[in-house]
């Protein structure tokens, strides 16, 4: 069984040009970029929404406008204990706090976070010149769901093995 990095591990963004970003300076970057109203985009970095967004997808973050997130969306927010950017889905929404997690950390919720530490929503997600189009649908409102009831991890375990079997072309199953 593989370990999962610890909570306080955050690999720095990295952009193609080589440039990297991390902690303060890439929120800086993303809130005067969303202060023109336009999206953010960058390369994520680290394991806990795995398998929706995995590390070094490229993350399009749109600035919140009038519409907070919802349940089943995935939000931009800096964490109040670390003061680290962070991209979790919204489980759902109590006045103007949100309980947030990541899809793959369900015994670690982020707990109740305040409407002022989310810094926008994210929109779009590319792996390897493709948009990836899981998790930011419709789907999303089951994702959410399932994740606050601790279901989403013990369907990963299973049907990972099972995807993986179908997904390979012409591949057998069986172990030889």
């Amino acid at each position: 069984m593989s370990k999962r990095p610890s909570r306080e591990y955050q690999r720095p963004a990295m952009q193609r040009s080589g440039l990297s970003l991390s902690g303060k300076v890439l929120i800086e970057l993303m809130q005067a970029v969303h202060a023109k109203g336009l999206p953010f985009r960058f390369n994520a970095g680290g394991h806990s929404m795995a398998p929706f967004i995995r590390d070094g997808d490229v993350i399009c973050v749109s600035p919140l406008a009038s519409r907070a997130p919802g349940p089943g969306d995935v939000a931009a927010f800096i964490h109040p204990e670390t003061k680290l950017l962070c991209l979790h889905r919204v489980l759902s929404v109590h006045g103007d706090c949100f309980l947030i997690q990541g899809d793959n950390m369900p015994e670690e919720p982020d707990g109740m976070i305040p409407r002022e530490a989310i810094v926008g929503r994210v929109t779009r997600v590319e792996r390897a010149g493709r948009k990836v189009r899981l998790g930011l649908g419709p789907e999303r409102f089951l994702l959410a769901l399932l994740s606050r009831c601790g279901l989403l991890a013990a369907i990963r375990r299973y049907a990972g093995p099972l995807y993986a079997c179908f997904s390979r072309s012409h591949v057998s199953c069986k172990k030889r």
